[in-house]
């Protein structure tokens, strides 16, 4: 068994007008993320020679991190604790208390960076497909943000490199956060990365990543300690299925009917 590295979750805390704030490393990992994502997109769209007037890119890279805060936000109200905010809706607001989704953050960037370029009449798959591997390391330095909270932890293991986690019942557990680090945040990067760089189909880098995770969040998910979640019994949906694995195969399904149509679309002889 390997010690929990005891790093305090609180960067420093602080009074602002007699309210009580803090700099937490999960809210810095969003930040950095943001600003990795606004230097290295312009860097991957030269790579196919792509040029956005300096007011469009920031738009876009605004339009993407509205995307990731109210989709990450309404998604974990919606996912995984919908009777509590029905209950208590003046919660759904109160993300300083943590609570959000992968998932809902996916769907709120591809639905606000689908509505701004349409709105500007620039092309989808051509300006998503760069973000992607950007998309993943964000994800990644997430996952970092949530093994030092000690939060999303896995399930009880005899592994050599199990932790005992601050919160959860003393039991060692699977540091399944570095898992999906790992799996969600680098190999994804390096995946969507070589797709964008090798393929000459506009769309094939987004659906990559939408595949390749459904795929990865699936697997880990069988190490990863389900949620508690009242709708459901025992957190898992239909009573064997967690919701992770039900949102991530939905993913999966969608991103082999997407590479399906744009490789049809792309090879019409073929195809007849």
């Amino acid at each position: 068994m390997i010690a929990f590295p005891q790093i305090n979750p609180d960067i420093v805390k602080f009074n602002l007008f007699g309210m009580p704030l803090q700099i937490r490393w999960y809210g810095l990992f969003y930040v950095i993320s943001f600003v990795l994502g606004y230097i290295f997109y312009k860097k991957n769209l030269k790579l196919k020679g792509i040029v956005l007037p300096k007011e469009q890119y920031e738009g876009l890279i605004f339009a993407i991190m509205l995307g990731v805060i109210i989709g990450g936000r309404l998604g974990y109200v919606l996912f995984y604790n919908f009777p509590y905010y029905l209950n208590h809706p003046l919660e759904i607001f109160a993300i300083w208390s943590g609570g959000m989704s992968f998932h809902g953050g996916a769907l709120g960037v591809i639905l606000a960076g689908w509505y701004y370029l349409k709105k500007h009449k620039l092309n989808f798959w051509k300006l998503a497909d760069p973000m992607m591997p950007l998309v993943a390391i964000g994800l990644g330095l997430g996952r970092l943000g949530n093994f030092i909270n000690g939060e999303l932890y896995g399930r009880p293991t005899s592994v050599p490199w199990a932790m005992i986690f601050p919160e959860s019942d003393g039991q060692p557990r699977h540091p399944s956060q570095l898992y999906e680090f790992f799996l969600e945040g680098v190999v994804l990067a390096l995946i969507c990365q070589l797709v964008y760089r090798r393929t000459k189909t506009p769309g094939m880098g987004f659906w990559a990543f939408i595949g390749c995770y459904g795929i990865f969040r699936i697997i880990i998910e069988f190490f990863r300690q389900p949620d508690v979640i009242d709708l459901y019994r025992n957190g898992l949906f239909l009573g064997f299925m967690t919701v992770g694995m039900l949102l991530s195969l939905l993913m999966v399904i969608a991103a082999a009917a997407g590479i399906y149509i744009l490789h049809k679309r792309s090879n019409p002889k073929k195809s007849e």
